[in-house]
């Protein structure tokens, strides 16, 4: 993703750890609605979409939303293998309001 703003998360594996990058690109304007692509390349598939807004700054934000609650929803958080950073708990990724209760640590306190 060329111009993409990215986060490099960390799966574990026993002994092995895999990079998790998270690519968002900046919103762009279609007509008269903005729209911002997202991509999550694990290991092993690649989840991708876009998320529109009535401007740049909500579809950025709903975009930050959809990763957010695909990482928080992958069977990889439910088994505790992916983390971000060794000094933040959790992934640095807002999620809907209705899903508030799934963020873990750092992410719960401050998001």
């Amino acid at each position: 993703m060329p111009n993409a703003m990215q986060r490099i998360l960390k799966l574990r594996d026993g002994a092995a750890v895999a990079d998790v990058v998270v690519s968002i690109l900046g919103p762009e304007q279609r007509d008269h609605s903005w729209f911002s692509e997202w991509n999550i390349r694990w290991p092993d598939r690649e989840r991708k979409g876009s998320a529109g807004g009535a401007d740049a700054i909500q579809a950025l934000l709903v975009a930050l939303n959809i990763v957010g609650t695909e990482l928080y929803c992958s069977a990889e958080h439910n088994a505790g293998r992916l983390n971000w950073a060794d000094d933040w708990s959790g992934y640095g990724f807002p999620v809907p309001n209705g899903m508030r209760d799934a963020l873990k640590g750092d992410d719960a306190k401050y998001l």
